[in-house]
């Protein structure tokens, strides 16, 4: 017997069952008694089937087949802004009017893509229009169909280079993608470099085609650079070469890196070994864009500085033309006007031989006389600054005379610019000597004619431009090559006059280009001022030999050249032999 307590129940009473009397155990082995099995008699046959006749007959499957599909309709068009704009290097042709045709540019992965999954991304990303479309981006101008590929060629690319002739709008396509990457989060750290004359341009162009982009200009004393370094919250920040040569220490000390570098004219970096180069190369990047018209402003060589930047050991100055050529392929995307604009105006080339007066003749003949036989008799102690200074000396006296102040070539444009102006036209008028400048502005006063050099304030120069744009009575700007050659837009210029020549034509395409660019009114003439019988034409000459020098590397094939004068050029303008033909001799 168990020692557990137990409690009596009397029973247990529930609709079907009763259970007698027993023990109940309040533990684990509480058993209960089996109910007895009960039976239930069914009287009666079971119910029949009843069948029920619908009354009418099987409904039939029909099969359906859908309509072809029909083709997406394009996206719609590029909102327009409402608020005015600044002159841009934009478009003006509406490519998305209704009797444009429909076009939809696809973002393609770059070569150097691998992964399977890097390349599916961009294969599944929509056309470039319809991204555009769906950020509700918009543009001050609907820009043209090759801007839109040189935004699908950069956008993708950690590497790249935008070699667009001057005046296709290489600022435009940049910061076009800079907003792109920027909606999608791939940019949220921007740097964009460009020389000390065009950051006012820059910072226009960005508030023109990025209203929405916070930009904060670099200048100022130090205290106020580190604090506009150290702002967080900006997604762009703009610097000129030189600040960023200062501060070199200052930005790596602060710990800044970038999600984006972009070097406007960056032709500037062309020297490995010089501080701008280095200076830029010393960033911390995720990404490297730089964009120039002349990627190969003198040699091959110019090409490797570049790439030193944009992906460093892509390229080396070992490699032949087309080796090199096929290395930089797809990092390089280069457009030129005659390919891409059939309705360009055109570029109407004279050249306007000129002959000296007597008195200016005379003086010109002594100078070169005097020079020749200077350096024969210098002999092997001649060096390349001896012909330098020589040839300097010519050229100058071929724009004035330094005896009698007279110039044949001011005479002849005195009478171009009667015409300009008796039209309503405007003209700019190139030099490489300030000191020119001064002299052309005394004596083109009737004109209204303007300076616009480096030794200008930069307020000086934009108000320059202001005037010259907006003021009827200034017809003639007078700009050097140096300031005046890279990032100005003045389309609205339909005459270029080069009153002297610079050392490479490379550099004479930009400064001609500052007119002959998308907006130009109407056909833009270039004239050319050539001295008759001295160094002008000789000068010429050989530059027109050397022009191919961007096309052969470009193209992947011949040999390179030098589109500029080299050390050689200048000695065999007054048939003297080279310093080291002389020492081997």
């Amino acid at each position: 017997m168990t020692d557990k307590p137990t409690t009596t129940v009397r029973s247990i009473r529930g609709t079907d069952l009763a259970i007698g009397p027993c023990s109940v155990l309040p533990s684990s082995d509480v058993r209960i008694p089996r109910p007895p099995a009960l039976r239930l008699p069914i009287a009666g046959a079971p119910p029949a089937v009843v069948r029920v006749d619908l009354g009418f007959a099987r409904p039939k499957v029909n099969s359906f087949r859908f309509a072809p599909p029909t083709q997406a309709a394009a996206p719609p068009a590029v909102p327009r802004a409402a608020r005015p704009t600044q002159p841009s290097e934009a478009a003006v042709v509406d490519v998305a009017s209704p009797t444009a045709p429909a076009r939809r540019t696809r973002i393609a992965p770059p070569r150097d893509v691998v992964k399977l999954s890097e390349k599916f991304f961009y294969l599944l990303q929509p056309d470039l229009e319809t991204m555009l479309h769906a950020g509700k981006l918009e543009f001050p101008r609907q820009p043209f169909p090759f801007q839109f590929d040189g935004m699908a060629f950069l956008v993708p690319r950690h590497s790249a280079v935008l070699a667009d002739e001057m005046g296709l709008g290489k600022s435009m396509q940049a910061i076009s993608s800079i907003r792109l990457l920027v909606r999608s989060g791939e940019a949220r750290r921007v740097l964009v470099v460009c020389p000390k004359g065009l950051v006012s341009n820059w910072a226009r162009e960005l508030a023109d085609w990025a209203p929405e982009l916070v930009v904060a200009v670099i200048e100022g004393d130090q205290p106020r650079r580190r604090w506009q370094w150290s702002l967080p919250d900006v997604p762009v920040k703009l610097a000129n070469y030189e600040v960023l040569v200062r501060d070199r220490d200052l930005v790596a000390e602060l710990g800044l890196s970038f999600d984006l570098v972009v070097l406007d004219e960056a032709q500037r970096i062309k020297n490995r070994s010089s501080q701008t180069n280095q200076s830029v190369r010393s960033l911390d990047r995720r990404r490297s864009w730089a964009l120039t018209g002349t990627p190969i402003e003198n040699s091959a060589d110019d090409l490797v500085g570049l790439f030193e930047f944009v992906a460093p050991g892509q390229v080396s100055e070992r490699m032949t033309p087309k080796a090199m050529g096929a290395a930089v392929s797809d990092h390089i995307l280069r457009r030129t006007k005659d390919k891409v604009l059939k309705d360009m105006p055109p570029r109407l080339n004279r050249d306007e031989r000129i002959e000296l007066g007597a008195e200016q003749r005379e003086t010109y003949r002594r100078a070169e006389e005097e020079g020749v036989l200077r350096l024969a008799d210098m002999g092997r102690e001649a060096t390349i600054q001896h012909v330098f200074e020589l040839v300097l000396r010519l050229k100058q006296i071929c724009n004035f005379d330094t005896a009698t102040g007279e110039s044949a070539k001011l005479e002849c444009l005195q009478a171009e610019l009667e015409e300009v102006q008796a039209s309503g036209r405007k003209a700019l008028v190139f030099s490489q000597w300030v000191e020119t400048l001064g002299r052309l502005e005394g004596a083109l006063g009737k004109f209204g004619a303007l300076q616009y050099h480096g030794g200008m304030s930069t307020v000086a120069r934009d108000e320059a431009i202001r005037r010259f744009k907006h003021e009827k009575k200034h017809s003639v700007l007078l700009l050097s090559y140096g300031a005046g050659a890279v990032g100005l837009n003045l389309q609205f210029s339909q005459y270029v006059f080069l009153f002297d020549r610079w050392w490479n034509p490379a550099v004479e395409d930009q400064a001609i280009n500052r007119a002959h660019r998308i907006g130009a009114a109407g056909a833009v003439t270039v004239t050319r001022f050539l001295s008759v019988d001295t160094i002008e034409e000789r000068i010429d000459e050989v530059l027109r030999r050397k022009r191919d020098l961007s096309e052969t590397i470009l193209s992947q094939a011949g040999e390179p050249a030098s589109t500029g004068l080299t050390a050689d050029d200048l000695f065999a303008l007054f048939k003297l032999a080279p310093p080291r033909q002389r020492a081997a001799a």
